[in-house]
C-alpha cells in the first residue's frame, strides 16, 4: 500500500471513530432521559437509574484521543507524499 492510501485510510477511521461516538453518545443520552415528560427513562426506575455522562465523557475522550492520533499520522503520511 502507499503512504497516500494508508493516510486515507486513517483519515477515513477518524472519521469513522468520531461518528461512532456520536451515535453512542446520542442514542445513550436519548435512551436514559427518554422523550417523555419529564425525562420519563430516568423517572421510571429511579431507584435503578444511573447517569450515562460518566461513561460517556470516557468514552468520548478515548474516541476523541484516538480520531487525532488517526489524524496526526493521516498528515504525517501525506506530507510524505508531498516529498517524493
Amino acid at each position: 500500500m502507499s503512504n497516500k492510501a494508508i493516510a486515507i485510510s486513517a483519515a477515513f477511521a477518524a472519521g469513522a471513530a468520531l461518528c461512532v461516538a456520536t451515535f453512542v453518545t446520542a442514542s445513550n443520552l436519548l435512551e436514559s432521559y427518554g422523550s417523555g415528560p419529564p425525562y420519563y427513562g430516568r423517572t421510571a426506575n429511579m431507584d435503578k437509574w444511573e447517569s450515562p455522562v460518566p461513561f460517556l465523557l470516557a468514552f468520548d475522550a478515548v474516541a476523541l484521543l484516538v480520531a487525532t492520533v488517526l489524524g496526526a499520522f493521516a498528515k504525517s503520511r501525506l506530507k510524505g507524499c508531498a516529498r517524493r
